[in-house]
């Protein structure tokens, strides 16, 4: 199963979470100190907030799958369509271990294709700015880098 993954920049993490704990019924699967997620079921979601990025809403979107083999048809399907890919491999980031790769789509919105293998206690174990964002490549201003948007016609 793939779970459609949603990262959002907010400005009071204890709020935002008494908001989304509120409107999905649930209390976050992992709180952290800057960063809360809920793991959904009904819909199948990966929801998750920080106060790590330049200004409040969306930092990145992505899928999320159950094991690599999922991964792998995601990567193939983004390479056969063109896109532009950047492979991270292994990595830490969002208090977990990961494999994942990123593509960039034609407004400049980075989505994240990840199988997580496991959590970590620490947001990234490498060293990184309190205020960047989650790991998404990012340019100074906060806007999505790093993986050129191939042009295409819609």
């Amino acid at each position: 199963m793939k779970r459609f993954h949603v990262h959002l920049h907010v400005a009071d993490l204890d709020k935002s979470i008494g908001f989304y704990s509120k409107l999905f019924a649930a209390e976050p699967a992992r709180r952290e100190a800057d960063y809360a997620k809920w793991m959904l079921q009904d819909p199948p979601v990966n929801f998750a907030i920080s106060t790590r990025g330049h200004a409040a809403g969306i930092d990145h979107l992505g899928i999320q799958t159950d094991n690599a083999e999922e991964l792998a048809e995601l990567k193939a399907r983004a390479e056969a369509a063109d896109f532009a890919l950047q492979d991270e491999g292994e990595t830490t980031c969002c208090y977990a271990r990961s494999e994942k790769h990123w593509i960039t789509d034609p407004q400049g919105i980075a989505w994240e294709h990840f199988h997580t293998l496991g959590n970590i206690p620490v947001f990234n174990e490498q060293a990184q700015p309190a205020a960047a964002a989650c790991c998404a490549p990012r340019a100074p201003a906060g806007k999505p880098v790093g993986i050129p948007v191939k042009s295409s016609c819609c």
